[in-house]
């Protein structure tokens, strides 16, 4: 009898382990090309006709997954079991049109970028950016800018997902008065956690931290108009997808004195990085390392095989993304 066929792009790195049983269950495919063009052909070539089910690494040869690349996709695809979190690189209404259901990571990530999170919000209040590059450049006058503390202030967390409460229990450890802003009030939230609308959150958060994922409704949710209802000297942190920000707006915003500093993980057009942020030094900036620990890696590599291994075992996934949740597709 033959075994089903499922799709590898990318690499596993770290979770080789649990991934010799999807080597034991199907016979994996891998492809051959070298760049994205070369991929689709490959796709259009039959070469992975019959393939049920695939396995998409956080950086592959396919690149994004958008209508062109979907339609390219083999018709028998019916699973993509994706590494990350957050899933904008992939067009989920492309999918469910194509009757491809689709998984992305649940919980492995929330704790390392809550960390990174913490590390940004303190970072960017004490000015640590402006005293590491004054140390590097072999000086040690302090005369750098001094920075804030963030026992008493308030910290606004828009997004309260598992993110936005690894972040909330981490800020409160260092005395900071926590408030957030959902699409409805969070479960499992603390008692001396607020829930405050949008425009409340803008008016009285000292630092706003960005814990969304980027959608529809997410893009550029803050912008000039947003900008403005701030307090002046507002902290910014953006830890989520660059695009949940209006960048230009961003930087308009700190030149002008209304944002005082900023922590940045994600960026809008990212691996591009506008010269205006970096030569900024009350930016303090990270190439998206949010999740890079070994650790987290492998659970989030682990969580993809684990659905990729529901399909071949009962031909279910263990979650699919909040769009497709309520769907029903064809067997």
């Amino acid at each position: 009898m033959s075994r089903p066929k499922v799709l590898l792009l990318g690499k596993v790195f770290f979770a080789t382990g649990p991934w010799e049983a999807i080597a034991d269950r199907a016979e994996v495919l891998q492809p051959q090309a070298s760049t994205r063009e070369e991929f689709i052909k490959e796709c259009r070539s039959g070469r992975f006709d019959g393939v049920v089910a695939l396995y998409r690494a956080a950086v592959t040869v396919a690149g994004k997954f958008d209508a062109e690349m979907v339609a390219a996709l083999p018709a028998s695809l019916r699973f993509v079991c994706y590494t990350g979190a957050g899933y904008d690189s992939i067009d989920v209404a492309a999918c469910t049109k194509a009757n491809i259901q689709v998984a992305n990571v649940k919980a492995a990530v929330d704790n390392a970028t809550a960390d990174t999170t913490l590390f940004l919000v303190l970072g960017a209040l004490r000015l640590f950016n402006p005293a590491i590059l004054q140390l590097r450049a072999g000086k040690w006058d302090q005369d750098c800018p001094m920075g804030m503390e963030p026992a008493g202030r308030t910290c606004g967390i828009l997004g309260m997902g598992g993110v936005g409460k690894g972040v909330a229990h981490r800020c409160k450890s260092i005395g900071m008065k926590i408030i957030y802003h959902n699409r409805s009030p969070a479960s499992g939230v603390d008692a001396d956690i607020t829930y405050v609308s949008f425009d409340d959150l803008l008016a009285t958060s000292d630092v706003i931290v960005l814990c969304l994922p980027l959608n529809d409704r997410t893009f550029h949710i803050i912008s000039t108009a947003e900008f403005e209802k701030m307090k002046t000297g507002v902290t910014i942190v953006n830890t989520a997808r660059g695009k949940v920000m209006d960048e230009e707006a961003l930087i308009t915003a700190l030149e002008s004195g209304k944002v005082w500093s900023a922590g940045l993980d994600v960026f809008e057009k990212e691996p591009e990085v506008d010269d205006r942020l970096v030569a900024n030094k009350r930016v303090l900036m990270l190439p998206h390392v949010g999740t890079y620990t070994q650790e987290t890696r492998g659970q989030m590599e682990g969580w993809a095989i684990s659905n990729l291994l529901s399909v071949l075992e009962t031909g279910k996934l263990r979650n699919r993304v909040p769009e497709q949740v309520d769907l029903t597709f064809d067997a």
